[in-house]
């Protein structure tokens, strides 16, 4: 997922741009409220997110937010040192989707990413923008959460479709074993790798398709379109 950082320190945002990368994102810097217009132009916009600080050298964060939210329907989550709830209520009805108090946990605020990510995500199914994927014989319907293979229904945990859904969205993209754990587990516990290999070799018997899931070794995982 490609993510806009609005931040004016350099350290700051270098520092939360690596912990960022290592979780999967492409990460973008913008120093600046007007550095973040300019990347938001509606034509080109790509961003999943936008991290957005409210202490910026050329204008308001509320006023950048308030500009951002007229121009795309990106994700807005504030990230700021502003903790009272009047704060908060401001920059939500200015459009803010999620507002995050420093200092933050970064496995909260990584959570808290996915979670308005998702809710787009879903607020888009609901539209009815792509809410079918067909791989090959493999049929997955992400409103009923229904995963076919040549028109056998197979039965799947609600991890397990999470897993092959996320998977299946960007066939033949490497996904990074952080980034799955982070999107389908909600968590950044090392620990939880053993289970995520749990997951992939069940689903791996139960399509019936060992090689649908590839394994990259010392990264993490991809699913190869098959033919048919």
């Amino acid at each position: 997922m490609r993510l806009l950082l609005v931040e004016d320190d350099n350290h700051v945002a270098a520092a939360l741009s690596a912990v960022l990368a290592r979780h999967g994102f492409d990460v973008t810097h913008a120093r600046s409220g007007e550095e973040a217009l300019q990347a938001l132009v509606p034509e080109v916009d790509c961003f999943g997110v936008v991290l957005l600080d409210l202490g910026l050298p050329d204008q308001d964060g509320y006023e950048v937010c308030g500009k951002i939210r007229k121009r795309t329907s990106t994700p807005v989550i504030m990230v700021t040192a502003r903790s009272d709830v009047r704060s908060r209520i401001h920059g939500l009805n200015l459009g803010a989707d999620d507002y995050v108090v420093k200092p933050y946990d970064t496995g909260e605020l990584l959570a808290r990413i996915h979670a308005v990510s998702r809710r787009t995500s879903h607020e888009d199914t609901s539209s009815g923008i792509e809410t079918e994927l067909r791989l090959g014989p493999v049929h997955i319907e992400l409103p009923t959460r229904r995963v076919s293979v040549d028109g056998s229904v197979i039965s799947l945990t609600r991890k397990e479709f999470d897993l092959l859904a996320l998977l299946a969205q960007r066939p033949g993209v490497v996904f990074r074993r952080e980034q799955i754990i982070s999107e389908v587990w909600q968590t950044s516990w090392e620990g939880t790798g053993r289970t995520l290999e749990v997951h992939v070799a069940s689903l791996r018997a139960k399509l019936r398709m060992p090689a649908l899931i590839e394994t990259v070794r010392g990264v993490g995982y991809r699913l190869v379109a098959p033919a048919g």
